[in-house]
């Protein structure tokens, strides 16, 4: 009896067990199925694919500093996962301004970010993301370009790299002629330029000249003649409380002297010289003063250039009023209308930020925006124009008055060179081309025009 009682308690336990294995076995065969279908699921879901945005930065066409843009794009995918595809862009400076205004015009086709030239923050304002809540915080700039990047109360772009007006001079020779010191003046730089040109051409180098520049009629010819006109004290085309200043002693004086300059120290064909035609006689060992932006530094020391460790680059010649270097440079916007607004401003805190500014400067030579740069020695030390450069941000800015101009900037500029380059070619006296200027940009602006003899004139 008690055998069959443990045979039944036996059968039962066993058939008890069985069915705790079917269960079991049940179960990890319902889990199983779950993970297939769960890997199924995401094989079949591709990741998503990474942003790509897009940036229009012409840099100058500068095969340096493209080469360097590349591995700085290279570095900000690695820390973000954002792809960054670059717009091919024209190589003038008007060129590029119409296609940036075809691009935002049409905003399927905008880039996201976008570089703009120091004189087009008013231009491009309605087409730009004001930065204020998102890059304000982070701005390490020098005020006078913070408050040229400023309009209406909103940042419309990021100061990015900033640019001066600058002399370059041959130590060598001056050194040679018993100069020991750069011109202070325009005056001293025209005595200097005539006795060294003099003295080259005597020794057989008959395509020696004292002083090239940039004399085309084009917005390299305002960015000089503002400089020979502020320093002298005759404005600085439009003043920043919206007076007119041109018609004045002092402004057709310093026009005056540089037409004088035209056939005597400088070539007869730089009235259509640009930044490259100086820069290419200055580097053939051709000239003994050179005007021309920082990017011509790295060039001037290429092996191939016959001004290598022969020259040094410091402030312009000053006037009555002192030294002026004409602001240069470009600053980032982002699209208003961009598909990626939180990428797009993450590129350009990227950009702008303090060791990505240290890297580019070192590498390319071109200027930081960034005041604290300019202590470093390791900068100052292989740069040592920036010293001077720090001193032009700081205290002798010309600016190109773009900002009170707003949207008729090109007109007013185009008037400027213009009436200028009628003076350098002769085609006009200087007095007559100031006051024929005055009362054009008076009809450009609506804008009163204020001489010196206090008379004021408008419409």
């Amino acid at each position: 009896m008690k055998c069959r009682r443990f045979r039944s308690s036996l059968a039962a336990r066993v058939r008890w067990r069985v069915r705790e294995l079917v269960r079991v076995a049940f179960a990890a065969c319902l889990v199983v199925s779950l993970l297939i279908g769960i890997v199924a699921c995401h094989a079949s879901t591709p990741a998503p694919a990474p942003v790509t945005i897009t940036l229009l930065d012409p840099g100058w066409l500068d095969k340096q500093f493209l080469s360097w843009r590349a591995h700085e794009e290279e570095e900000f995918t690695r820390e973000t996962g954002i792809i960054v595809k670059d717009f091919p862009a024209p190589e003038t400076a008007i060129d590029q301004l119409a296609l940036l205004r075809r691009l935002l015009d049409n905003s399927t086709d905008a880039p996201d970010v976008f570089a703009i030239d120091v004189i087009w923050p008013a231009m491009t304002a309605r087409y730009s993301l004001n930065l204020n809540p998102y890059l304000a915080d982070t701005a390490q700039d020098f005020p006078s370009l913070v408050a040229n990047d400023t309009i209406n109360g909103q940042l419309v772009a990021m100061p990015y790299h900033a640019d001066a007006g600058l002399l370059f001079y041959r130590s060598d020779l001056l050194r040679e002629y018993g100069y020991h010191s750069p011109p202070a003046t325009w005056d001293e730089l025209e005595k200097m330029a005539a006795r060294i040109q003099k003295g080259e051409r005597a020794k057989g180098n008959h395509q020696f000249w004292g002083y090239v520049w940039e004399g085309a009629p084009s917005e390299g010819l305002t960015c000089n003649a503002l400089e020979w006109q502020a320093s002298e004290g005759g404005g600085r085309i439009i003043e920043s409380d919206g007076k007119i200043s041109v018609n004045n002693p002092a402004a057709i004086h310093s026009w005056e002297r540089a037409a004088r300059w035209v056939g005597s120290i400088s070539p007869p064909s730089v009235v259509a010289y640009r930044e490259w035609d100086a820069l290419n006689i200055w580097r053939a060992g051709n000239a003994a003063f050179m005007r021309n932006w920082p990017a011509a530094y790295s060039t001037s020391q290429n092996t191939d250039s016959a001004a290598r460790n022969k020259f040094v680059a410091t402030v312009l010649p000053g006037g009555r009023s002192g030294h002026v270097g004409t602001l240069g440079g470009a600053s980032l916007s982002v699209f208003r209308n961009s598909r990626h607004p939180v990428e797009a401003v993450a590129l350009v805190r990227f950009l702008c930020r303090r060791d990505v500014e240290r890297g580019r400067s070192m590498a390319t030579s071109q200027p930081s925006v960034m005041p604290a740069l300019y202590d470093i020695p390791e900068v100052t030390q292989t740069f040592p124009h920036f010293a001077d450069l720090n001193r032009i941000f700081r205290n002798s800015l010309g600016v190109r008055p773009s900002t009170v101009a707003g949207a008729r900037y090109e007109q007013v500029s185009q008037a400027y060179f213009e009436s200028v380059h009628s003076v350098l070619t002769r085609q006009k006296p200087a007095a007559q081309a100031a006051a024929d200027l005055e009362q054009e940009l008076i009809c450009i602006t609506g804008l009163p025009s204020t001489n010196q003899r206090g008379e004021e004139h408008g419409n």
